[in-house]
């Protein structure tokens, strides 16, 4: 197995960091749009498209979160262990 180089690493960890930002976004502007359509449907009427439009939009975002945030605090902490740059 080759070594893995501090130039190598630190562009991983970038690029999990990146990553994770994207997600966190993905994920919290679902969880918006939920949270939208949900008081669009409490103003009009729930309709089951629209209730099924609100699940969706909270599993998939929940989906991207949950893994996004476990792995910031994974790049923070070892950034903090082991600073590269």
């Amino acid at each position: 197995m080759a070594p893995v180089s501090a130039d190598n690493l630190a562009a991983r960890r970038r690029l999990i960091a990146r990553l994770t930002t994207a997600g966190q976004r993905l994920g919290y502007l679902l969880y918006l749009a939920a949270a939208a359509l949900f008081f669009t449907g409490f103003a009009t009427s729930f309709r089951s498209s629209l209730v099924t439009a609100i699940i969706t939009c909270l599993l998939v975002g929940s989906l991207f979160l949950a893994p996004a945030i476990i792995f910031s605090y994974a790049v923070r902490a070892a950034d903090r262990e082991d600073p590269l740059a």
